[in-house]
């Protein structure tokens, strides 16, 4: 089994020194995430403010249904995720492979459904370039909505398949013994980026499915 001393790297002193510099590096990282991700949430107000009827109009196109489904998916997976960093920090090697991979599996499903999605807006024709069509007022704006909701969602869902990459390998650490509860760390920052994902969807979700509705 690896242990505290032998996970550490060369460049630290200690396993303390190690983990708070993996603690400051993810919280780094995930500091750039939100501002990459809110920059594309204030392009959609900008342009939501200028063009409301037509955002509103374009948001009533939007799956509802299947985007309630992928949230109800996302908010369980960020439960599994913690149960797995749970189980990582007491020992626990098998439940914390339970749970990774259960977090894999829905993290699959999400993808998975909003494939079905993206499917059900190309049969709709409302795929900006590749095959729009709209035949209300405003249609070019309409389509900028789409423009938006591609993008961001598109940003989003790579972010999922990322995720999905990251916890599968700490799967496969942990069904190797590399994890105990003196050395952690990467299933801990890997739970963290998993958390942001979900926190950015529930900020996706509403703007983009429920807010402009009305």
């Amino acid at each position: 089994m690896a242990d505290a001393v032998a996970a550490i790297a060369p460049q630290f002193d200690d396993a303390e020194q190690q983990r708070t510099a993996a603690n400051l590096g993810i919280w780094i990282f995930l500091a750039t995430e939100i501002l990459f991700f809110g920059v594309l949430f204030a392009a959609y107000a900008i342009t939501r403010v200028r063009f409301p009827e037509a955002f509103a109009a374009a948001s009533r196109l939007t799956n509802l249904p299947l985007a309630g489904t992928n949230t109800a998916v996302l908010l369980t997976s960020s439960l599994t995720m913690a149960l797995g960093v749970h189980a990582a920090q007491h020992g626990a090697r098998r439940a914390c492979v339970h749970w990774l991979g259960l977090t894999v599996a829905l993290g699959c499903a999400f993808l998975a459904i909003k494939a079905v999605e993206y499917r059900l807006d190309y049969l709709e024709h409302l795929v900006p370039t590749l095959d729009f069509r709209y035949a209300g007022p405003q249609a070019d704006q309409v389509e900028l909505f789409f423009y938006l909701y591609f993008f961001i969602t598109g940003v989003h869902a790579l972010h999922v398949l990322i995720g999905i990459g990251c916890i599968t390998t700490i799967a496969v650490m942990a069904s190797r013994n590399a994890f105990s509860p003196d050395y952690f760390t990467p299933v801990d920052v890997t739970g963290l980026y998993w958390h942001l994902v979900d926190v950015i969807w529930l900020f996706v979700f509403p703007i983009l499915y429920l807010i402009s509705r009305s």
